[in-house]
């Protein structure tokens, strides 16, 4: 679409858009047609001239036969101004948003949109869309940014009220523990030590929130610990069944970065639901699971580059093969009586060794090849691990070999 035919389309004056201009002069003619069309697009009236796009002003003085310099003595302020935008209000069927309405807006974004997302880019822009469903003029900014910080309140204490609620009281009192400053109750979990150990919480959480590292045996039964401390606790298998992926990662993304005594500042509905996401077992297996994977495919490439090095050392090509077994099948047929030794070695080159590397060239090839991999990599996997692998995994429920 050409600029012309942009001008056209949102800045040309309708019938009835004319018919209300028609009444008025000179600046306050140009003023008025210019206000109604920006409130038109956006929903809401220009904060001053600066906003008012100048090649738009010139196109529609010309439509309403007015010079374009006229605006430059159009009062922005006063009475004028404020009727005028009554006046276009009342045509274009909008209100200004009172505080009923903000409070309206409110509710509906924490019941239908914050509990999906929590970005407050996002929520606002489904605010404005809100707002021009309900004819409801767009807030200022700094409004706005209000009404979009009280949905997420709003909707962040009805949700971590509902998620806690989901939680026996054991199991509240593990996760707390997870927190627990110096001077505060500090319970233990099962095979944890060292709980509750000054400002920066116990060992247990600093564990949970580090990466799992490089993969090895000990990131794996890292992982399994973590998982062991997150079924202690007793999670119910629906905590977040009705929570939205994205809430819920954001709530994970909140409690791994801040301290635990910034957790405990938090009303207890929300730390419990913070540390629940933090603690999602989920998230955990899955990372487990990468990692399992992740080792399984580090066995088999260094079973195969073991036995490639292996076989390559070893091999030595033979040339003339159609030559040699020419001779081998003449031989045989001149003698078919003679022993081996006697007719077949001294038809080849080089005689027994020649043969013998001509056997072991067919066998580092194709399915012998393959068969070798597969055994060297069986072994890889299927020495006895170490106890406490094997206990953790058994624990844990995650079948190491």
């Amino acid at each position: 679409m050409s600029p012309e035919d942009e001008l056209v389309e949102h800045w040309a004056l309708l019938k009835d858009e004319r018919v209300l201009v028609s009444g008025k002069r000179g600046a306050t003619r140009l003023g008025f047609a210019v206000l109604l069309k920006f409130y038109t697009q956006l929903g809401r009236f220009p904060r001053g001239r600066f906003e008012l796009p100048g090649e738009s002003v010139e196109f529609v003085a010309r439509r309403v036969q007015v010079p374009a310099s006229e605006p430059a003595t159009y009062e922005w302020t006063g009475r004028t101004i404020e009727y005028h935008r009554a006046q276009i209000r009342g045509h274009l069927g909008f209100r200004e948003c009172s505080v009923a309405d903000a409070d309206k807006l409110t509710a509906w974004l924490a019941e239908h949109v914050v509990c999906k997302e929590r970005r407050p880019e996002q929520v606002r822009v489904e605010l404005l869309a809100r707002c021009r469903t309900e004819s409801i003029e767009l807030p200022t900014p700094g409004r706005c940014d209000r009404i979009v910080a009280a949905a997420l309140r709003a909707a962040e204490e009805v949700l971590t009220a509902r998620i806690s609620a989901r939680l026996m009281a054991e199991s509240v009192e593990r996760i707390v523990a997870l927190v627990a400053g110096a001077g505060q109750e500090d319970d233990t979990l099962p095979g944890e030590d060292g709980a509750g150990e000054g400002d920066d919480g116990p060992p247990v959480l600093g564990k949970i929130k580090e990466a799992p590292g490089n993969v090895s045996l000990e990131s794996m039964l890292t992982e399994i610990d973590k998982l062991l401390v997150v079924r202690a606790i007793g999670f119910p298998p629906d905590l977040f069944a009705d929570v939205a992926p994205k809430v819920v990662a954001d709530w994970r993304a909140r409690a791994a970065v801040e301290s635990p005594s910034h957790l405990r500042t938090h009303p207890l509905p929300l730390r419990v639901t913070l540390l629940a996401a933090l603690l999602h077992e989920r998230e955990i297996t899955d990372t487990l699971v990468e990692l399992f994977i992740s080792t399984l495919h580090r066995i088999g490439a260094r079973a195969e580059k073991k036995v490639t090095e292996q076989l390559v050392n070893a091999f030595k090509k033979v040339s003339g093969k159609e030559n040699i077994l020419f001779k081998l099948a003449e031989a045989s047929l001149t003698e078919p009586e003679g022993t081996v030794r006697e007719v077949v070695y001294p038809a080849v080159s080089g005689g027994a060794q020649t043969l013998r590397e001509l056997v072991h060239e067919f066998k580092t090839r194709g399915p012998v090849y393959r068969r070798t991999v597969r055994t060297t990599l069986k072994a890889s996997y299927t020495n006895p691990l170490p106890a406490r692998a094997d206990q953790a995994a058994g624990r844990a429920g995650v079948p190491l070999q």
